[in-house]
């Protein structure tokens, strides 16, 4: 299943990025997460690991990442290494300055497990993601542009 939005920001990158690598500014803006912590002593850049607990309509997901790519003011993303109820999940989030704002692109995909039944529930819940991702970008761009 995967997810792909994109939003115009009147904020240069450098406004945006706080919220991409702050725990406490993503929690405003990423609605489904509900709590979002480094777990080890590097804060920023590739492999820095991170554990996050998400409600997105189904059970608590309770998930470990660490960051795959990490470029200031343009780029984070990030993959699962362990958590429950999905059997893989990256996400990255791209800041690209454009002449007059910025255009912020959110891509997630999950991998569900249980084979062709997992595909199968992933057709249902990526439309209720794709709502849930719309809803989340408005938020972002009211943030970065306060």
């Amino acid at each position: 299943m995967k997810v792909q939005k994109s939003i115009e920001i009147a904020a240069p990158p450098e406004k945006i990025w706080p919220f991409l690598v702050e725990p406490e500014k993503i929690l405003e803006w990423c609605s489904t997460f509900i709590k979002f912590e480094y777990t080890g002593k590097q804060r920023s850049g590739v492999d820095t690991p991170f554990y996050l607990e998400e409600k997105a309509g189904g059970p608590l997901m309770k998930l470990n990442f660490r960051i795959t790519e990490w470029v200031e003011n343009e780029r984070v993303a990030f993959s699962m290494i362990s958590g429950n109820f999905v059997k893989g999940y990256e996400q990255s989030w791209a800041v690209e300055a454009t002449p007059s704002a910025s255009r912020f692109t959110f891509i997630e995909e999950v991998k569900l497990p249980y084979g062709i039944i997992g595909k199968i529930i992933g057709l249902f819940v990526q439309r209720d993601s794709e709502a849930t991702v719309g809803k989340m970008l408005p938020k972002l761009k009211n943030l970065a542009e306060a």
